[in-house]
């Protein structure tokens, strides 16, 4: 039978009775000092800035895109920060590709604290003209590919007493949009394994996230942008009444990451402008 300590330091008070507030202040918190943090997609908008976001709180950095380049021009401000980083270029279409990201990150830096998985493929068609090839290139990215890097980052984390794993899901693991059937129904069953991950991982001190945005402004929601239509579906259903940018996840990643989120796991949190907590009346 498990027991409870109530007077566990948890409280953080000393035994004067005074608060002990430096563990608690922002920078203490919030702080990735001394970690080692993954993100796959970082030569993407929103993996980009993730990283970016991370290399701040101080994490040192493993930068994993099948874009080289794309790496390379976000290496480039990294290193005018002071940021360690290295880049582990892979194709998450193919098996091997978790292994040789999470192994790359191990070998080099000695451990893994902050996995990130950012990377995903999108192609919106009806379900009517959805091919199977399609169907399952992109599922070997948005799921697969995510699932086997969480359990490879998993048995990395173990081995160093704990970790965070963080899933890039979406608003569309929620609810259904037309043309978007294949990336939804990934995005959800993330969402829902996300869930096992954290049953199955706390006992190794591994907590495991989702951040679900809504419709950002980035070049895989591009196509919805320039549909006047679409558009404005989005715009009148927000109550924020805007797009998203990348930038604005930084801040649910670092709490997800950090010592600021120690106990939240398996949890989704929506960066949404408000998109699934209802629509005003009037557009």
């Amino acid at each position: 039978m498990s027991t409870i300590n109530a007077h566990s330091d948890e409280n953080h008070l000393r035994p004067d009775n005074r608060w002990d507030v430096e563990p608690v202040t922002p920078n203490r918190l919030f702080s990735l000092e001394g970690k080692v943090a993954t993100v796959t997609g970082a030569g993407g908008g929103v993996g980009s800035w993730l990283a970016v976001g991370l290399a701040a709180a101080g994490a040192k950095l493993v930068l994993s895109d099948i874009d080289r380049q794309k790496c390379a021009q976000l290496g480039d401000f990294l290193s005018s920060a002071g940021t360690d980083f290295i880049v582990v270029p892979a194709d998450l279409r193919t098996v091997s590709a978790p292994a040789e990201i999470v192994g790359g990150t191990v070998e080099h830096f000695g451990r893994l604290d902050v996995m990130v998985n950012v990377a995903a493929v999108n192609e919106r068609r009806p379900i009517a003209t959805v091919e199977p090839d399609s169907w399952s290139e992109i599922a070997s990215i948005n799921l697969r590919a995510a699932y086997f890097l969480a359990r490879e980052a998993m048995l990395a984390m173990r081995a160093n007493g704990g970790g965070s794993i963080i899933n890039i899901t979406s608003v569309n693991s929620e609810i259904g949009l037309e043309d978007v059937s294949v990336y939804g129904a990934h995005k959800a069953a993330l969402a829902q394994v996300t869930k096992t991950m954290c049953v199955e991982w706390a006992k190794y001190n591994i907590r495991v996230n989702c951040i679900a945005p809504g419709f950002l402004m980035t070049s895989l929601s591009r196509p919805l942008w320039l549909d006047d239509d679409r558009a404005r579906w989005i715009l009148d259903r927000c109550p924020m009444r805007r797009p998203g940018v990348p930038s604005e996840l930084i801040g649910a990643c670092l709490l997800l990451a950090s010592a600021a989120g120690s106990f939240i796991s398996g949890s989704s949190v929506l960066v949404d402008g408000g998109l699934l907590a209802g629509s005003p009346w009037k557009a």
